[in-house]
């Protein structure tokens, strides 16, 4: 079977730290790019950050750069996302999906809801909060 699984999330502090972690099984992600995706209550679906395993470039959308940082274990079939000085507005949803795009300009399209992906995870809840 064929899937993607969600880890890490909790509740946590505003300014701390959470690391979520996005395994699969029944696939490899190495020839993939694997996006982290988050939806709060009332809003629509945002790309927060991606990663392709073919060459290592990188995304993050403007509201996470310099506190969340993407990367990728191949041994371990899976990609995380450290998100460190959360802010209440994190909040959310968070799901990861696999792709197939690569360049620095693909990844941000990908972000944007311009691709279908083609498996996605459960979810896991982060919620931010004093």
């Amino acid at each position: 079977q064929l899937r993607l699984v969600e880890s890490g999330g909790g509740l946590v502090q505003p300014g701390g730290s959470l690391r979520l972690s996005c395994a699969a099984s029944g696939f490899t992600l190495e020839y993939y790019a694997i996006g982290w995706f988050r939806q709060a209550p009332g809003k629509e679906r945002e790309g927060v950050s991606c990663i392709s395993n073919v060459n290592g470039n990188t995304y993050y959308a403007d509201s996470v750069k310099g506190r969340f940082t993407i990367s990728s274990d191949n041994a371990k079939n899976t990609v995380y996302l450290q998100m460190n000085s959360l802010k209440p507005e994190d909040t959310a949803v968070y799901y990861c999906a696999t792709g197939h795009v690569s360049t620095v300009k693909a990844l941000s399209l990908m972000m944007g809801g311009y691709y279908d992906m083609d498996y996605w995870g459960e979810g896991t809840l982060v919620t931010v909060s004093s």
